[in-house]
């Protein structure tokens, strides 16, 4: 409590003007950042880190940050925003045929790591059995904003199931990595306590988080329908309160708040919702701000020099997790699931750790755990070690495994149709195959079901507006406006489903 008073005082010693220009710099410096390290194929957020640390204590910016508290704080608003905005953008019809083995790589996965972690750590790095579990545990789970980030990139494009699987898997797999990370801190500073007595606490977590983001996100869909503002900057405003609603709620019911935002933001990604485009840009900007400031306030907790004592333990420690713990998860859980080899092999390199495992850290720390210190230096080498090398190369080992795909980005077609209340319309994207027995024709040849109007043409990556002498070609991809009814035989009618 002192620490964060000192803090505090220090903070109100600065004049503000300062603290905003110093604040002001770092992001500017952050999201020029992620421009270079886009063309260094470096990923961003471990360039945001690096910067954190540069501006820390012990760097040239001289800025005196150590209170895990705040950390922690900022670490789980930042989380639980960004899982949000991940949930958001995922397309249940894109992650559902793999929904099966996510889970299981969220769970069994994150407990087969954790423990092979545990094990390496009790007899490698002289800690007790039930310290190896924690810092096993604390680097069990994938983490949500390294995976979209990295995933998310143009050059990382990935075969069939691949990609669905791993955004799935990286937002659902923090639940387990809580619940057991929790778990040892209680038993490290309760011994009375006793393991069995943990499997409730994880049952209550996985169930009140899901059943708690399903029901909230399904009352904020009505709510979003019935609420009839003038300014469209509110429905924002308004969502944003629901997930610090639905992440606090949640977690003082029991459950994870961070499966709850991840599985609200996913209901409300897939209904129709206004203003659904708005929507989806601010939580992309949103996520990138809170990547950001997550990643430099954690880089500020961290001394460079404390990091690089531990640095040969911790080039063993991160060998071991990416070459083994993970690949002996991944291969034990899937084992279970029809995939060929080299998928499994892809999916055992993409174990990217980043924010939430240092995030975990901060929970020894504030428990006053003896070694906590070095379990947090070793949780952060890890995290710079496995961002640095599994994050940049992606791209290289898909490659080389096989699995990689020709680059193909969900496109945003610059319309939006605005759902009202006794809408009957809808607006569907047709893409046109090669065999499609409208090629060729004119659009008023088309013969299309009357209230239907196609509004928009996407042509050799650019829009062009239609006219009734405008000819389909292959390749094309058709916005069309129209009855909900009426759509089916449009679909028929160009030998497609609607995108």
């Amino acid at each position: 409590m002192t620490a964060q008073a000192d803090l505090v005082e220090a903070i109100r010693s600065v004049p503000l003007e300062q603290t905003l220009l110093a604040l002001a710099l770092l992001i500017i410096a952050s999201v020029g950042a992620s421009r270079l390290g886009e063309k260094m194929g470096v990923p961003a957020l471990l360039l945001f880190l690096v910067i954190g640390m540069v501006a820390g204590s012990e760097g040239p910016g001289g800025i005196y940050f150590d209170d895990p508290w705040l950390a922690q704080a900022m670490g789980v608003t930042a989380l639980a925003l960004i899982l949000f905005a991940g949930g958001l953008d995922t397309e249940w019809s894109f992650v559902r045929p793999c929904v099966r083995p996510a889970i299981a790589l969220s769970t069994l996965g994150v407990l087969v790591t954790a423990l092979a972690v545990g094990l390496f750590a009790w007899l490698a790095l002289d800690l007790s059995p039930v310290e190896g579990l924690l810092l096993g545990s604390v680097i069990s789970s994938t983490d949500a904003a390294a995976v979209f980030s990295v995933l998310r990139a143009r050059r990382a494009a990935l075969k069939g199931k691949l990609t669905p699987l791993l955004e799935l898997e990286s937002g659902t797999n923090d639940p387990m990595a809580v619940f057991l990370t929790v778990g040892f801190v209680k038993l490290l500073t309760r011994p009375e306590a006793s393991p069995i007595g943990l499997i409730p606490f994880f049952i209550l977590q996985m169930a009140v988080g899901g059943l708690a983001g399903y029901g909230l996100g399904r009352l904020s869909v009505v709510l979003l329908h019935r609420v009839k503002f003038g300014y469209e900057g509110l429905y924002p405003v308004l969502t944003l309160g629901i997930v610090l609603l639905t992440y606090g709620a949640t977690a003082i019911l029991g459950g994870s708040g961070f499966l709850a935002v991840y599985v609200a933001g996913m209901v409300i990604g897939n209904s129709e919702v206004p203003p659904k485009r708005n929507l989806m840009r601010f939580y992309d900007s949103v996520a990138w701000l809170m990547q950001i400031l997550m990643f430099l306030t954690l880089g500020l907790l961290a001394f460079p020099s404390k990091v690089v004592a531990i640095a040969g333990r911790g080039l063993l420690l991160a060998g071991f997790l990416m070459l083994v713990a993970r690949p002996v998860a991944v291969f034990t859980t899937l084992s279970f699931f029809r995939m060929s080899l080299p998928e499994k092999a892809l999916v055992s390199w993409v174990g990217l750790r980043g924010a939430v495992p240092i995030v975990l850290a901060t929970l020894p720390l504030l428990a006053g755990i003896e070694r906590a210190q070095f379990i947090f230096n070793m949780v952060f080498f890890v995290v710079l070690t496995s961002t640095l090398l599994q994050g940049s190369s992606v791209p290289f080992v898909a490659r080389w495994l096989g699995v990689a795909a020709e680059e193909e980005r969900r496109r945003r077609h610059p319309l939006e149709l605005v759902p009202v209340e006794e809408n009957r319309t809808q607006l569907c994207e047709y893409s046109i195959p090669t065999n499609s027995p409208v090629i060729g024709l004119a659009l008023e040849e088309l013969g299309l079901p009357e209230s239907t109007l196609v509004v928009l043409i996407h042509r050799n990556n650019a829009y062009l507006v239609p006219t009734g002498k405008t000819r389909i070609e292959p390749g094309d991809t058709l916005l069309v406006l129209g009855e909900k009814e009426r759509l089916a035989l449009v679909r028929q009618r160009f030998g497609n489903d609607p995108g």
